[in-house]
């Protein structure tokens, strides 16, 4: 008793940084709802959150930020702007992605840093100046059929390679000649994705790593969920900056904040429990699901959007363009795979 007791003293001083975020997640996020009277806007949304109880159990367990949920349910499902499931998937990232980063820190995972920093530098040039000078010229169409086809493309890719995708254990040895240069291209490349959809930078390093670096899973995955929670934190700030500056072109709509007040207590537990629960689960089944999800949400949206003959010509030619790099991508890392540490 007396070294179980010693045990869970230890782990409780070990991870009370995310004990202490929870606590003021949960007292400001209460203070808000109470002294404002929003309870009716809270139980009116429940759908999303909902929604968002199972999309935050896979932003913690996969590389998909919970935006990848919140944005086909909000757009799709729900008829919403893209931009408005764009400003969602930011502002509810930004706390279940943070809260899962948190513990991710707190609990010492390895962490591949060597891409991660110059991947969040990246981040924080490009997902601005995406918001500023791309975002608000992108008809709803084009981010609905960018977020499909990235996302469908990450589906089939995992139906390809899954085998090869959760074969690799252990650390990789890092080059800091081409992982430095690869991470800000990531950074930089993902953050103009993330001002569109609101979510994508997560899904290029993760693919980057494991289909080129062969990095196990076990770093992948809180890599990626690290960078996701950092680029919504930027673009969410971002945004919120540039409507105070030009509210005609870049307001937030009011109906963000209503959705977000629903979601962020279930996604501030949600996120941090997937993170937990992939360490005792197969990765292969988890990963399979994710994967028809994403190629389910891209023939909803053909079908949704109607999309006419000669565009839809183009989003399949674009999806095998990006099935094909990551092939290539692939095999280039299969062509270039380094020793493993101790082999």
């Amino acid at each position: 008793m007396k070294a179980l007791a010693g045990h869970l003293m230890a782990s409780a001083r070990r991870f009370w940084p995310f004990f202490a975020w929870l606590a003021a997640f949960y007292t400001v996020w209460l203070a808000i709802i109470s002294l404002n009277g929003l309870w009716p806007v809270v139980l009116d949304h429940w759908p999303i959150a909902a929604a968002m109880a199972a999309g935050s159990y896979f932003a913690g367990s996969t590389p998909m930020g919970g935006g990848t949920v919140g944005f086909p349910v909000l757009v799709l499902l729900f008829d919403m702007p893209a931009t408005l499931g764009r400003n969602f998937g930011l502002a509810v990232q930004s706390i279940g992605m943070v809260s899962a980063s948190i513990f991710i820190l707190t609990a010492r995972r390895t962490l591949d840093w060597t891409l991660l920093r110059p991947a969040l530098l990246g981040a924080l040039i490009a997902t601005p100046l995406g918001a500023a000078f791309i975002a608000p010229y992108a008809s709803d169409l084009l981010v609905k059929l960018i977020f499909a086809v990235t996302w469908a493309s990450f589906g089939v890719i995992h139906w390809l390679k899954l085998g090869d995708i959760v074969r690799p254990e252990g650390p990789r040895v890092p080059n800091p000649r081409l992982d430095r240069p690869a991470g800000l291209f990531i950074g930089l490349t993902g953050g103009v994705v993330a001002s569109l959809t609101g979510v994508g930078i997560d899904m290029i390093l993760y693919t980057v790593m494991v289909l080129y670096f062969r990095a196990d899973l076990k770093v992948a995955i809180p890599t990626s969920v690290l960078l996701m929670a950092f680029t919504s934190l930027v673009g969410i700030s971002a945004n919120a900056v540039l409507g105070q500056i030009h509210p005609s072109l870049y307001a937030i709509d009011p109906a963000v904040f209503h959705n977000w007040l629903a979601a962020a207590p279930v996604v501030a537990l949600g996120a941090p429990l997937g993170a937990v629960i992939v360490n005792y689960l197969p990765r292969r089944p988890t990963l399979l699901i994710v994967s028809t999800l994403c190629i389910a949400q891209f023939i909803w949206t053909l079908f949704k959007e109607g999309v006419p003959g000669w565009v839809l010509l183009g989003v399949l030619a674009a999806l095998g363009v990006l099935c094909a790099g990551f092939l290539w991508l692939f095999r280039l890392g299969e062509a270039n795979r380094p020793p493993r540490p101790g082999l």
